[in-house]
């Protein structure tokens, strides 16, 4: 893997991982009613699951790599057009307050326990990685050094955004209840998916 794929992953994941849902919402709860080490524990818990997801899409897409070579090259460009139909889809949608309820003192286990089952149980998340990672990635040449890389970039860009929320939402209530807040991150995020999935399908272009 290159400098520039590593920074077109992580930037991609960044975005990813700011757009206002369930996930945020939770963090964002978590902290609001119990403080930022709830929050925390919310991330470490959101955290963990996408690392499950990355390692089955990982090693699950291998073996279509080495059994399917030439219908794997499909697969790169649907992941570029993948982003692209994401940047898009955030482009359109609607802003919306988002609805954040109190929790009543949650135990840290809990908290942990929140973050990760939001995950996991998103089945919509195992198909996001399995469209996600070949625009990035060849798997027909993958390396344990590739997947610990994979991995290290998923935690920093997604742990780091979700904690910027968590000390955000610590502080103030306030923003989240804003749609035009919403508005501005998802309109910021759509551009970027779509700068990014253009870019990859033009790479994979060139190199074929």
């Amino acid at each position: 893997m290159t400098l520039g794929t590593l920074a077109a992953m992580f930037g991609a994941m960044l975005v990813l991982a700011a757009i206002p849902g369930t996930s945020v919402i939770a963090v964002v709860s978590r902290s609001i009613s119990a403080g930022f080490s709830h929050g925390l524990l919310t991330v470490i818990g959101i955290v963990l699951g996408d690392i499950i997801f990355i390692l089955i899409a990982v090693f699950g897409l291998s073996l279509i790599a080495d059994t399917h070579s030439y219908w794997f090259v499909l697969v790169k460009y649907l992941g570029g057009a993948y982003l692209v139909w994401l940047g898009i889809r955030l482009w359109r949608v609607s802003s919306k307050k988002l609805d954040i309820e109190s929790i009543d003192k949650p135990s840290w286990f809990s908290s942990f326990i929140c973050g990760l089952m939001i995950t996991l149980g998103d089945q919509k998340a195992i198909f996001f990685y399995l469209g996600f990672l070949p625009a990035f990635v060849d798997l027909n040449q993958i390396t344990a050094s590739d997947v610990s890389l994979i991995i290290a970039i998923a935690i920093i860009s997604i742990s780091s955004v979700k904690l910027t929320y968590a000390y955000i939402a610590d502080k103030s209530k306030k923003l989240f209840k804003s749609s035009s807040a919403i508005r501005v991150i998802n309109s910021l995020a759509g551009v970027v998916l779509i700068i990014t999935g253009l870019v990859l399908i033009a790479k994979n272009l060139a190199v074929g």
